[in-house]
């Protein structure tokens, strides 16, 4: 490949302003450990030995190099979820889409770019099913010399909502892409770790937040589950939500919370009650209706008040909606407003000049019966009918380097075909999508507005929608079609959330609006991720700008090779 003096001339600059920058380092070590959970003992892939991972503390505008060396037997990439990397796609770190995985014993420096953010996000493996052990929070403090937009909280706790399987979780994850059926529901959900007082043998470790009557504690809430939404509540308290996905809300009272995967939610909890016990406690939001298919179990925590008392046995618990409580789960997400004041503007695309609407479809390969035996109820993904398939080297690279073949661009604006996406019934012709490494490229500085709808093919489904690269706002959604000529009408343009996941709910619509004004391959897919291991994945390619500042940067030194 023939790199002109220019380039070369950039890359030396790059390379140089990489490595002398005086800037925080850290070090991932990812490595195998035991963990005892549910009254048996697994290794686990882990960072630095610990699950959940390192919290990562930075203020907003901060710039953090962090050195991941593989000491696993698995390949391995991180993601630092909802960062936006300005010109930096280099570091942002879905397999195959901007890197190849590391590969054990190998290492590669990640540079993390801190812009607008500034709240909770996390950082997690972005390869296979790891994320199920190497995820861990990501906490954005407001610029040095400014504060919070609401009273300064006395105590602040990152809350972690994950998922344990019994079962090594890579034999889960290749179970689920050899037969592609719903594959084994986890075993317990967890809190920071722990499942909680109503499992088996997990009583002694369960989480114990103590608390004192009159203090507030801020609460940033993670939700990094694989495959499912949760609800959340703390028993006889009011929480007050303030953040989602490192951007300010008009505060707002709840007594639970929803958060799809991949979501955050930061909320203020005022120790206000009389001295007790109180569980906090998550189950499920799931649309899938058999039982056994998904966990229908419950995570527990313990409030504990401090002070000479009698506490209630057991704990009170609090109210939590019901697995399929689709009103309660879209009303929590219609509720979340951008503060939108004068320290924290919004920038809402008015002027829109790419119109995207996208189908997010379940289907089957399987027409005419032509699954092997037992393999009959297998799943694909798709987005506008177009399954994505993993190419053999990143899309980055090849986009970079000019390598032909290795993707497309003709991922549909629209689908080819219209109809009653939400109807009962639906022809099982339309099942069976096309496959492909389709993408859509963008100008830079382009105004976008993506219609999300999700369709009722072999049965409707939620869907957490996930853009990497960019920051989204959400300005209208609703159950049913996407209406072209009325639900515009009803956008809110004034203070919609800016998120980089959202909930799109099942047989219902989404639409965001962004500006492609970061340049770089940017990953977008659904973060349920037996999804994405079906085929509900794709990505933008944003053009270079004209100016030097709207340019992508070149790659460090130390890509992972493919």
């Amino acid at each position: 490949m023939k790199v002109s003096t220019s380039r070369l001339l950039d890359i030396l600059v790059f390379f140089f302003f990489y490595q002398c920058q005086a800037i925080p380092h850290y070090k991932f070590i990812v490595k195998e450990v035991p963990y005892t959970r549910l009254c048996s003992t697994k290794n686990i892939l882990t960072v630095n030995g610990q699950f959940p991972g390192p919290t990562l503390y930075v203020n907003k505008g901060d710039t953090i190099v962090v050195d991941v060396y593989n000491r696993g037997n698995y390949n391995i990439t991180i993601h630092w979820h909802g960062v936006k990397q300005p010109r930096n796609p280099w570091s942002d770190g879905p397999e195959y889409i901007t890197q190849c995985p590391i590969q054990p014993g190998a290492k590669f420096r990640q540079k993390i770019i801190f812009t607008t953010e500034e709240g909770t996000l996390w950082w997690h493996a972005h390869s296979e099913w790891s994320r199920a052990t190497v995820h861990g929070a990501l906490i954005i403090y407001p610029k040095i010399g400014t504060s919070y937009p609401f009273p300064k909280p006395d105590v602040e706790i990152p809350i972690i909502l994950g998922d344990w399987w019994k079962e090594d979780i890579m034999k889960v994850y290749l179970d689920l892409e050899r037969y592609a059926g719903l594959g084994v529901p986890s075993d317990a959900y967890l809190i920071n770790g722990q499942p909680g007082d109503l499992y088996p043998c997990s009583k002694p470790e369960t989480l114990r937040l103590k608390v004192k009557r009159g203090l507030t504690y801020f609460l940033r809430i993670i939700n990094a589950i694989l495959v499912d939404g949760l609800f959340f509540a703390i028993a006889n308290h009011t929480v007050t939500v303030v953040g989602s996905d490192a951007s300010y809300l008009k505060p707002f009272n709840r007594t639970f919370i929803c958060l799809t995967p991949g979501q955050t939610v930061d909320v203020l909890l005022e120790a206000n009650q009389s001295p007790n016990h109180y569980y906090m406690a998550a189950s499920v939001y799931t649309t899938v209706t058999r039982q056994g298919d998904y966990d229908n179990t419950t995570t527990t925590a313990i409030v504990e008040y401090n002070g000479n008392y009698t506490p209630s046995s057991p704990p009170v618990f609090p109210y939590l909606p019901g697995y399929n409580d689709t009103e309660a789960s879209i009303n929590f997400t219609a509720s979340l407003r951008s503060l939108a004041d004068k320290e924290h503007p919004i920038d809402v695309p008015m002027e829109i000049n790419t119109h995207l609407f996208y189908t997010l479809s379940l289907g089957s390969p399987c027409k005419n019966n032509s699954c092997p035996a037992g393999e009959q109820l297998r799943f694909i993904a798709s987005v506008n009918n177009v399954s994505f398939l993993n190419p053999s080297i990143d899309i980055l690279q090849a986009y970079y380097c000019c390598i032909q073949g290795v993707y497309g661009t003709n991922l549909p604006d629209f689908p080819q075909l219209f109809f009653d996406f939400t109807a009962d019934y639906l022809p099982t012709e339309w099942e069976i999508p096309q496959l492909g490494t389709e993408v859509r490229v963008l100008d830079y500085n382009s105004t976008v507005e993506l219609v999300f709808q999700a369709t009722n093919l072999i049965g409707g489904s939620d869907h957490g929608m996930h853009l990497h690269g960019h920051s989204f706002y959400v300005v209208g959604l609703g159950l049913g079609n996407f209406d072209k000529d009325k639900d515009p009408l009803t956008y809110n343009l004034v203070d919609p959330p800016f998120q980089n996941t959202i909930h799109v709910p099942e047989n219902g619509w989404m639409a965001i609006r962004f500006k492609a004004n970061n340049p770089g391959v940017w990953h977008m897919h659904c973060h349920i991720d037996r999804h994405m291991v079906w085929g509900m994945d794709t990505a933008f390619i944003v053009k270079d700008g004209e100016s030097p500042e709207a340019k992508m940067l070149p790659p460090p030194p130390d890509m992972p090779p493919c």
